[in-house]
């Protein structure tokens, strides 16, 4: 009765089990924080955008957000859109990467 190979399986899966939940405390706090810091400074679509990437993180929203998602997640105009985005940027809660017709945005945490 040899159980050595499952001690060292069991003990593999609660140091990842740990990892894993230090992650998500660590976004959580993040999250937590960046709410406290923009709650006042963000209209609704703005939050709705927002709310969406933060589905995703901590992986990160594929593609990052641009305005044509932008523009789908809201159904607003491509002016209002890139308003918006604009908007968030200048307010430190976008970060904007790439430049040109190609940039796209992530939140900064």
């Amino acid at each position: 009765m040899e159980i050595t190979p499952w001690i060292e399986w069991f003990v593999k899966m609660i140091i990842e089990s740990q990892r894993e939940t230090y992650v998500q405390v660590d976004f959580t706090l993040k999250k937590t924080r960046f709410f406290d810091c923009y709650k006042d400074e963000i209209d609704g679509r703005q939050m709705r955008v927002i709310q969406r990437m933060f589905k995703e993180v901590p992986s990160g929203f594929e593609g990052g957000m641009n305005a044509r998602k932008y523009m789908a997640l809201t159904k607003v105009s491509k002016a209002t859109a890139t308003r918006d985005i604009q908007d968030l940027v200048e307010k430190g809660v976008f970060l904007p990467l790439g430049g040109g017709r190609s940039t796209r945005y992530e939140l900064s945490l």
